[in-house]
C-alpha cells in the first residue's frame, strides 16, 4: 500500500449522490491545478495571443470535413447537428446583453448557482476569475463580466465506449447541444438572482475553457490534452458563464494527475496517430504533455473523429476514485494492458488490442497547413519551385483565385456554417 499525501473530497457524480474522498498517493502529489510561470503565461499572451484553429488551420479543417464528409452518415451527423445547434449559438451570444430580472440581495450566490447547475444535469461546476489571457484574438471584445461559471456536462458511457464510431459521435454532438440548452437556462436563472450571465456556447466559445477549469478545481489537465474530471475523465463536454454575480472563487486542486498520467501513458501508447507526447514540455508557460496537432487531425478526418485517447483513459472508464484506490493499493493502471480498456477498431482496418497498432501510408498525414491564404502562397511558391523558378500566368491566376477566396471566407462561426462551400 503507498503512502496517501493527501485525499481529495468531491461533491457526488449526481445531485443528491453522497460526497467522494480521492487519495492522492505520496509520489502522485505536485502542485494544485498545474505548474505554470506566470511571467511567460504572461509574455505569450501579450506576444502571441491564441486564437482558435478555425482560422489558425482553416486550410487543414475544409480538407478534413471534405474528407470526413465523404462518409454519408458522418455527413448527416454534423449537418444535423450544425441545423439543432444553431439556435443555441444565437441565443447564447444574445445573453450578454440581457438585463436582470430581480434585484440582488447581496448575499453570496455561489452555491445557490452551483446547486442549480447540479440540478441541470452538469457533473462538474466551479467558479473562478476569467482569464483574458486566454481570450482568442478575434473575440477580445466579447467577454463581459469579470467572473466565470467553469461547466462540465457528462457525455454517455455506452456509446463512447464504442469510439471511434458513428454512435459516438452522435453523441459526442448531441451533448453539445444538451450542455448548451442547460446553459441558457442556467444564465436565465442567474438573471433572476439579480445579476447578468454571458453564456459561451459550445462551438462559439472566445477560448480554451480548460485553463479556466483547472484554476476552478474541476479538473487537471491530462496527457491527452483533455480536462480530466474526477467522476468521468474525459468524457465530458465543458461550457462557460461569465457573470457580475456575488461570488466566491473555487481553487485548483491537485487530483494526482498531473504526475499519474505519466505513469499511465496509455492515451499515449494507445494513439493511431502518435500525436501524444510521451515527455511533458513547457510550452507557453504551462508544463504540459503537448498534442502534435498534424499528426491528429489526419486520423480524426478518416476514421469517424477519433477520440480513441478518450476511450483508453482509465479515469474516463473506471472514474479518478477507483482508479487512484487501485493505484495506492498495487502501484499499477487500473485497466493498464487489457483489452477492455485498450483495444479499439478502426473502420477498413480492423481491430487493434493491448501492444497492436495500424501503419498508415507516408503520405497518410499530408495536409493543408496554416489559413486558406497561407497555404495558397505555399501552393503557388511549390509550383513555381517545380517549375525551375519561372511563374506562369495560369500560377498567378490560380493563386490570386485562393487568396480571394480566403479573405472572403468569414472568420466567425455562424458565418463559415453559412458559407457555400461549407460541406
Amino acid at each position: 500500500m503507498l503512502k496517501i499525501g493527501h485525499e481529495v473530497v468531491r461533491p457526488g457524480k449526481n445531485a443528491g449522490d453522497s460526497p467522494v474522498t480521492i487519495p492522492v498517493p505520496e509520489e502522485l502529489e505536485t502542485v494544485p491545478g498545474i505548474p505554470k510561470v506566470q511571467r511567460e503565461v504572461d509574455w505569450y499572451a501579450r506576444e502571441y495571443p491564441v486564437e482558435t484553429m478555425n482560422i489558425t488551420e482553416r486550410a487543414s479543417r475544409d480538407w478534413a470535413n471534405a474528407i470526413r464528409d465523404q462518409h454519408v452518415e458522418m455527413r448527416e451527423i454534423r449537418k444535423e447537428h450544425d441545423k439543432l445547434n444553431r439556435s443555441l449559438i444565437m441565443g447564447a451570444r444574445l445573453t450578454g446583453d440581457l438585463e436582470p430580472t430581480a434585484e440582488p440581495t447581496g448575499e453570496d450566490v455561489s452555491e445557490l448557482i452551483k446547486a442549480k447547475a447540479r440540478e441541470l444535469g452538469y457533473v462538474e461546476v466551479g467558479i473562478t476569475a476569467y482569464d483574458p489571457h486566454y481570450t482568442y484574438q478575434s473575440k477580445k471584445d466579447w467577454v463581459k463580466f469579470p467572473h466565470v461559471i467553469c461547466l462540465a456536462y457528462e457525455q454517455d458511457f455506452e456509446p463512447t465506449q464504442t469510439i471511434p464510431s458513428v454512435d459516438a459521435e452522435i453523441v459526442h454532438s448531441s451533448t453539445y447541444r444538451t450542455e448548451g440548452a442547460a446553459a441558457l437556462e442556467l444564465g436565465n436563472y442567474i438573471r433572476s438572482l439579480g445579476y447578468h450571465a454571458q453564456v459561451m456556447g459550445s462551438g462559439d466559445s472566445a477560448g480554451p475553457y480548460i485553463p479556466m477549469h483547472v484554476a476552478a478545481g474541476t479538473g487537471q489537465l491530462g496527457a491527452c490534452g483533455y480536462l480530466l474530471t474526477p467522476h468521468v475523465g474525459s468524457r465530458c463536454r465543458l461550457v462557460g458563464l461569465t457573470t457580475d454575480a456575488n461570488v466566491s472563487y473555487d481553487s485548483p486542486v491537485d487530483y494526482g494527475i498531473h504526475a499519474f498520467c505519466q505513469v499511465c501513458q496509455v492515451c499515449v501508447n494507445r494513439c493511431p496517430g502518435r500525436a501524444l507526447m510521451r515527455d511533458k514540455i513547457w510550452w507557453r508557460g504551462i508544463e504540459k504533455n503537448k498534442l502534435y496537432f498534424k499528426r491528429c487531425r489526419p486520423v480524426m478526418a478518416r476514421y469517424l473523429g477519433c477520440g480513441i485517447c478518450m476511450k483508453v483513459c482509465p479515469i474516463q472508464k473506471y472514474g479518478l476514485q477507483n482508479v487512484m484506490e487501485h493505484y495506492a493499493e498495487t502501484g499499477q493502471v487500473l485497466g493498464k494492458g487489457t483489452h477492455d480498456l485498450e483495444g479499439y477498431t478502426l473502420e477498413g482496418k480492423g481491430y487493434f488490442g493491448p501492444g497492436e497498432m495500424p501503419v498508415f501510408d507516408a503520405g497518410f498525414f499530408s495536409m493543408p497547413q496554416g489559413d486558406t491564404e497561407e497555404w495558397a502562397f505555399n501552393q503557388f511558391k511549390e509550383k513555381a519551385l517545380a517549375n525551375g523558378g519561372t511563374i506562369t500566368d495560369e500560377m498567378l491566376e490560380d493563386f490570386r483565385t485562393e487568396v480571394a477566396r480566403g479573405l472572403s471566407q468569414s472568420r466567425d462561426n455562424m458565418g463559415m456554417m453559412e458559407e457555400e462551400d461549407y460541406i
